[in-house]
């Protein structure tokens, strides 16, 4: 019926090979003089996402999650993953080869120093790690009485013997309708940023930073649109760009020929060195850049300046033409969604669909568009038990029957040149129980709290964060994930540097895109979520208001199953709110949609309609 073009439900982990992989990457160790290696999900680049060739992790130990790390020693391992996962790693990992570990409760270096033993060698590739992980597995393991061990060639590599090649996915320009700003001109915001600093040069180690300042997009790494790159911008004089020669059509080498010196990825090294020989100051961000890069240029005489990275918040705050790109993909993207919901509300009370064939369906319905370049994580589509694993990922060997009386969650998103998306709805299958409609009411509140925040200049996310948690903690309920994420324009759907959480230092700035998606899991029986993207923006007129205020406009359009909610428990404010969305909602995808979604749109948009 319907057929997935840009994910696969292959069963990824290849648990039954780990332990003799493991004894393969111990005899390794020993023959280098090691006695423990961390791996880390990580590549070069610190991406979230990792092409197959980085995949180190999942070859090791069996887990094909998007973040964790695990120990190696002579005795022992130990995998840690945090709260999203520990469901999925119990799954896929071998317990007998690997202690499963909380990521956040119990760390790698709480565990280093518990385990290490006193002399031993833990060896770390510097270019997996950053300088502040790096920095924290060092003292932790000073703190055991052992030394951490930089190795120049990562062991993991001399055992994985099929290996799979680095990737080369050609390199396209964003067009400047879409980018909403030339490449010259955020250069020189850049170098004026860099001036105020008082850096001579500035590492650029994130492909996303490499990517937007230079308008180009790729394809090297899954569901984000990038190209895999470094680049060097110095206070004075021309950029440089390190990126492999074969990615480059002739065209979009001599566009880029006019911004920045054009080199091959194996001389980054060398000129990094040259920096550090000129004892120039280089500005680098310790939380997302390797720390192989300041060891080669503070090892060579260079001045480390530590600091955030200052492209990431310029990147944040979408351009007039960005947001205008946001609110079109968002309309687009609901539209499909909303047929799929329409579809999935015919077809699920019969008993025969189960989650692979939704997220086939949910795929083929956002492909109709004709716009649809890549989804923007693999969509995360769970019934019942299977709703309340955060990032679970449904496999031919996982897929079930979604059966009348369970909730569905599916969390999915897609990515359009104008713009990324990500949206969650909770559906109910047949009549939910009174718990059910309870909880879910409960997170549609949180939600609704972010939606209606007025907040002044300044806030940052943690300060909000309590507003979606309040009403489940008066229940003793809470989520274990954060409330919002930011989100790319055409790149990561997972943007910092702000975000809604109990860690969301940064501050949130009008034009910036997060999400908004509270929830709660109760393992084992189900899974609630709501989410819709939100863009920073400036509040109403307050009378009497002392200082700026801002708010939230809601960019995503798709109806929220009003079977789920018990309106007993909303306020009147509560219920106008969710009747403005809908109405919202419906006159912005009725003229978008086919005549029996449009019917079903009206019916479900219009059930908590204030009378």
């Amino acid at each position: 019926m319907f057929e997935a073009h840009f994910q696969s439900f292959e069963d990824r982990s290849e648990r039954a090979e780990s332990a003799q992989r493991l004894a393969a990457l111990r005899a390794e160790l020993k023959r280098r003089g090691l006695d423990g290696f961390i791996v880390p999900r990580a590549d070069r680049y610190q991406n979230e996402y990792v092409p197959p060739c980085a995949e180190r992790l999942a070859w090791l130990t069996g887990f094909a999650g998007s973040a964790g790390v695990a120990i190696v020693l002579a005795g022992r391992a130990a995998i840690f993953v945090d709260g999203r996962y520990t469901v999925q790693a119990r799954d896929e990992v071998d317990a007998v080869a690997f202690a499963i570990e909380h990521l956040v409760e119990h760390p790698p270096a709480a565990w280093l120093e518990e385990n290490l033993l006193a002399g031993a060698k833990l060896g770390y590739s510097p270019w997996l790690h950053t300088v502040e992980g790096a920095e924290r597995l060092a003292k932790a393991c000073e703190a055991a009485g052992g030394s951490l061990v930089a190795v120049a060639d990562n062991p993991i590599d001399a055992c994985w013997h099929d290996r799979p090649r680095p990737p080369l996915g050609a390199v396209v320009l964003h067009d400047l309708r879409y980018a909403g700003e030339a490449a010259a001109s955020k250069l020189a915001r850049i170098r004026a940023e860099l001036q105020k600093l008082n850096a001579e040069a500035l590492v650029v180690s994130d492909p996303q930073a490499v990517c937007w300042l230079f308008n180009i997009r790729g394809s090297d790494v899954p569901h984000t649109p990038v190209a895999l790159a470094f680049a060097l911008l110095p206070e004075d004089g021309r950029p440089s760009l390190y990126i492999e020669p074969r990615k480059l059509g002739d065209d979009i080498r001599h566009r880029l020929e006019e911004l920045a010196e054009l080199r091959a990825p194996g001389d980054f090294e060398r000129d990094l060195a040259a920096l550090g020989t000129a004892q120039r100051a280089v500005r680098l961000d310790p939380a997302a850049c390797p720390e192989a890069i300041a060891r080669i240029v503070a090892g060579n005489g260079g001045k480390i300046l530590r600091g955030s990275d200052p492209i990431a918040p310029l990147k944040a705050v979408k351009n007039a033409a960005e947001i205008a790109g946001a609110r079109a993909a968002q309309l687009r993207d609901g539209a499909a969604v909303t047929r799929f919901l329409a579809w999935f509300d015919r077809e699920a009370p019969r008993g025969g669909l189960s989650e692979i064939d939704a997220v086939e369906a949910l795929e083929s319905f956002r492909r109709d568009t004709g716009l649809l370049r890549d989804i923007s994580f693999p969509t995360i589509a769970g019934a019942g038990a299977d709703g309340a694993i955060v990032h679970y990922r449904v496999t031919r060997r996982s897929n079930r029957k979604i059966a009348p009386g369970e909730l569905f969650l599916v969390d999915s998103g897609g990515q359009y040149e104008d713009g990324t998306t990500d949206i969650t709805r909770t559906l109910a299958v047949g009549e939910p129980s009174a718990e059910m409609r309870k909880a879910f009411t409960l997170v549609l509140k949180g939600h609704i709290a972010i939606a209606c925040a007025v907040f002044p200049d300044g806030t940052t996310g943690a300060q909000l964060d309590t507003l979606a948690r309040q009403f489940l903690w008066r229940a003793g309920l809470d989520f274990d994930h954060g409330t919002g994420h930011g989100v790319g324009s055409y790149l990561s759907v997972h943007e910092g540097p702000a975000r809604i959480s109990k860690l969301g230092t940064a501050a949130l700035k009008r034009g910036m895109i997060l999400s908004n998606e509270p929830g709660y899991y109760r393992t084992g029986a189900y899974g609630i979520r709501i989410e819709n993207l939100v863009l920073v923006a400036e509040a109403a007129a307050v009378a009497g208001a002392e200082k700026p205020l801002n708010a939230f406009e809601t960019l995503t359009l798709a109806p929220i199953d009003a079977r789920l909610i018990e309106p007993k428990l909303l306020t009147g404010e509560e219920i106008a709110w969710l009747a403005a969305y809908h109405a919202r909602v419906r006159e912005a995808l009725t003229p978008l949609v086919d005549a029996p979604t449009r019917d079903w749109l009206n019916m479900t948009t219009t059930l908590l309609a204030p009378a």
